[in-house]
């Protein structure tokens, strides 16, 4: 297939796996030319601008039932509270608000009351069934308190529970990572993490779909899943957002190792190898998809990814840190703007939901927080 075929498609939306021959693409598109076509692609759709979420990070609980081979957010249990205090929840976001923050990301281990009594006895002792039962509460607390608006990443989710949640929250998310059985194998970096389990993770992404939660997913590349099997995670991902149109944006990780984890002696992924993959998910997923690449912890110049076809920088804190990638400080927001429009771009602050879902009043999200993104956006 020529490069103008490739665009003409899609722009169209109509590209499919026999489109994309991953060795043709290798042997004989060049990477420079793939990013071209990406670059193209995304102007079509978003024009000159990159955008960015100004953000508080939010770690509720760190306890988690799931081990992952990368992973140092997860902790076990201590001295301290297994969950942050409303009053701690609280602080925060109200120190984000005086800087200007929109965002309160609430991140958190994956149903810590199933593996650890501490954290089952703390929910007991506050009058709380579960960890979800206690993150919604901490949601509306933010809603109700704060201008800020809540995102939560929970981690896998029952109808049920996206049902408890999508009151207080803009937008809700969950990454893929991969679809690789592989990985959760016998010495593979999920082996002790079921609700890595592709067939679980889908199962959240589309009953959010189901239910009309506006969504962010993506992949974590250089875990140990082959580029076959990355691209065709940005195929299911693609699928499933074709059938539900609620996925709002997608992140394109890359792995980084980290001390006293299995996958500490794994290399990340080159430079190249990220800016092939975020091309072609461009090229995948079309001219409208919000792509997202995190400047803080991609492989080379961040801004190279401008020109792969990226729209999004992600969520950018000037308070909390990354708890999960605790060594990779965000950008200072000034130079952020500079790389950016040294790329020939301007960068726009956003909120948690993309305003193409509030295009329907109350679909993709309740009727409350409808009404206060748009008395915010009335305000300022």
């Amino acid at each position: 297939m020529n490069t103008t075929k490739i665009f003409e498609k899609s722009i169209d939306l109509s590209i499919t796996k026999s489109d994309i021959d991953n060795s043709l693409i290798g042997d004989v598109l060049s990477l420079s030319k793939l990013m071209e076509i990406a670059g193209a692609i995304r102007d079509y759709g978003k024009g000159n601008v990159i955008t960015f979420s100004p953000k508080i990070f939010i770690p509720l609980t760190k306890l988690c039932r799931d081990t992952c081979g990368y992973c140092t957010f997860r902790k076990e249990p201590g001295y301290e509270n297994p969950y942050m205090s409303p009053d701690e929840v609280l602080g925060l976001a109200q120190a984000g608000e005086k800087m200007g923050c929109t965002e309160a990301l609430f991140t958190l281990g994956e149903r810590p009351e199933q593996k650890y009594d501490v954290a089952k006895k703390w929910l007991v002792k506050y009058g709380y069934n579960s960890t979800i039962e206690y993150l919604v509460a901490m949601n509306r607390i933010v809603f109700e308190k704060t201008n800020l608006l809540p995102h939560s990443n929970p981690g896998t989710l029952s109808r049920r529970e996206l049902k408890m949640l999508k009151p207080y929250n803009a937008s809700m998310g969950l990454m893929l990572e991969s679809i690789s059985p592989s990985l959760y194998r016998e010495n593979g970096p999920h082996e002790y993490a079921p609700s890595k389990r592709p067939s679980v993770r889908i199962k959240t992404i589309s009953l959010a779909g189901e239910e009309k939660i506006a969504f962010t997913t993506g992949l974590l590349v250089g875990i140990g899943d082959s580029f076959e099997e990355q691209v065709d995670g940005i195929y299911k991902i693609k699928e499933i957002n074709d059938e539900y149109g609620h996925i709002q944006e997608v992140i394109i990780q890359n792995f980084r190792p980290k001390i006293n984890t299995l996958l500490n002696g794994t290399p990340p992924p080159k430079e190249e190898y990220m800016l092939r993959l975020v091309s072609i998910a461009r090229i995948i997923l079309g001219p409208y998809m919000n792509i997202q690449v995190p400047p803080n912890i991609s492989i080379g110049g961040y801004g190279q990814y401008i020109n792969a076809g990226i729209n999004d920088w992600g969520g950018v804190s000037p308070l909390t840190i990354d708890h999960v990638n605790p060594e990779a400080p965000w950008p200072q927001l000034k130079n952020l703007k500079l790389v950016t429009e040294k790329y020939g771009y301007e960068l726009q602050p956003r909120l948690p939901i993309y305003s193409e879902y509030l295009s329907e009043s109350g679909t993709f999200v309740s009727q409350a927080m409808d009404d206060k993104i748009r008395n915010r956006l009335l305000v300022g």
